[in-house]
């Protein structure tokens, strides 16, 4: 089950289907496991985010993307809706990089989906070695929505971005 919580309508305002670009791009994330995990997605505002990841990271600023994995649950506790974790959205990070990379903030929005969900699937970008990996999980997912490669140039004046946790 993949839960959208859109708690600032600037996303819906900016992208009326913030939702359905939300859902494909958190899908095509799982089915490249085969995974029948459930997550959570909130499209909020920079100052939620700023709060969650002062509360959680001990970093008080906005970032485009924060995912939250589900702590792991003891032997004898089921988890019959596999569920993953938690990713959150800010709406002023995004479009705001999105300008700035020059590309459609409905691509970086389903990026970043794929990259938060990556996330709750055990992947991370540590090391040149991991986010080698990684990148190349979301270029697999991205290409499958026809999002262009967002880690080549020609979608934006951008030298490899990295989304920020």
């Amino acid at each position: 089950m993949i839960d959208i919580e859109v708690e600032d309508e600037a996303w819906s305002t900016a992208l009326p289907d913030a939702e359905a670009l939300t859902l494909a791009a958190a899908q095509a994330a799982l089915a490249q496991f085969d995974s029948p995990g459930g997550v959570t997605i909130l499209l909020t505002d920079d100052e939620t985010v700023r709060e969650l990841n002062a509360r959680f990271r001990t970093q008080d600023k906005p970032t485009n993307v924060l995912s939250f994995p589900a702590p792991p649950l003891p032997e004898d506790m089921a988890n019959p809706e596999h569920f993953l974790g938690d990713v959150a959205l800010a709406f002023g990070v995004c479009a705001r990089e999105a300008a700035e990379q020059g590309k459609p903030i409905g691509h970086h929005l389903q990026h970043l989906v794929a990259h938060g969900v990556l996330h709750l699937l055990g992947y991370d970008h540590i090391d040149d070695a991991d986010a080698e990996a990684m990148e190349g999980l979301e270029r697999v997912v991205l290409a499958g929505l026809g999002v262009p490669d967002p880690y080549l140039a020609a979608e934006g004046e951008h030298d490899r971005p990295r989304p920020r946790e």
